[in-house]
C-alpha cells in the first residue's frame, strides 16, 4: 500500500473534491492542483519534523488525537478547519508563508484561500496518517522481534522499506530513524 497515492485518490475523488470546494469555495480544478503539490510537501515536511525526538514524539502524539475515521466526505464537512490551521503552521514552521505563497502562485488560489485549504484537510492527513501507524504498528507487533519499525511505516508512502533494526517508539532518536526517514521519503519523491 502506497499511504501517499492513497491519500491522494482519496482527496482528488470527484466527491471528496465537490465537498472541499463547497467548504471552501474553491474551484474543483483548483483544488485538484492545489493537493497534488500540496501533499508531498506536507508529508515532506512531517518526515523533516520527525528527525528529533521531540519532533518524532510531537507527531505521535498529533497522530493519537486525530483518529476520525468517518468518509474523507464528512471528514472534510466536519473539519475544524482553525485546528487544521494550527496543524499546518506546527508541520509548515517558520516555512509556512513561503510555502503557501509558493502553492499559491502554483495553484492560482489566493494565499488566504491556499492555508484555508490546507487547514480543511490537514485533520484528514492526521487522521489518515494516524490509522496507517496504527496498522504498521498492529503489524510490527505479531513480528517475533517486537518494537515499531519507522522504516516500515515510511514504505507506506511508496517508498522502499528502511532497513533498520526495530526501534521501539519511546526509544527513537535522529540518529538511528530521522536520517532514514528524511533519505526515504527524498527518495520516494524523486
Amino acid at each position: 500500500m502506497n499511504l501517499l497515492a492513497l491519500l491522494l485518490g482519496s482527496l482528488l475523488s470527484s466527491s471528496s473534491l465537490g465537498s472541499l470546494s463547497n467548504n471552501t469555495g474553491v474551484q474543483k480544478p483548483q483544488l485538484q492542483k492545489l493537493l497534488i503539490l500540496a501533499l508531498p510537501l506536507i508529508i515532506k515536511y512531517l518526515t523533516s519534523n520527525s528527525q528529533s525526538q521531540s519532533g518524532l514524539s510531537s507527531l505521535f502524539g498529533a497522530l493519537g488525537a486525530h483518529q476520525n475515521r468517518g468518509s474523507v466526505e464528512s471528514q472534510i464537512a466536519d473539519a475544524d478547519t482553525e485546528d487544521g490551521k494550527k496543524i499546518v503552521g506546527h508541520i509548515l514552521g517558520d516555512d509556512q508563508d513561503q510555502v503557501v505563497e509558493t502553492l499559491s502562485k502554483e495553484s492560482g488560489i489566493d494565499s488566504a484561500d491556499v492555508l484555508n485549504v490546507l487547514g480543511t484537510v490537514a485533520p484528514y492527513i492526521m487522521s489518515g496518517l494516524s490509522a496507517a501507524t496504527q496498522d504498521a504498528h498492529a503489524q510490527q507487533e505479531q513480528k517475533p522481534a517486537g518494537g515499531f519499525d519507522l522504516g516500515s511505516l515510511m514504505s507506506l508512502f511508496g517508498g522502499a522499506p528502511v532497513q533498520q533494526e526495530q526501534v521501539p517508539v519511546q526509544q527513537a532518536t535522529p540518529a538511528n530513524d530521522g536520517t532514514q526517514l528524511i533519505n526515504a521519503l527524498l527518495s520516494m519523491m524523486q
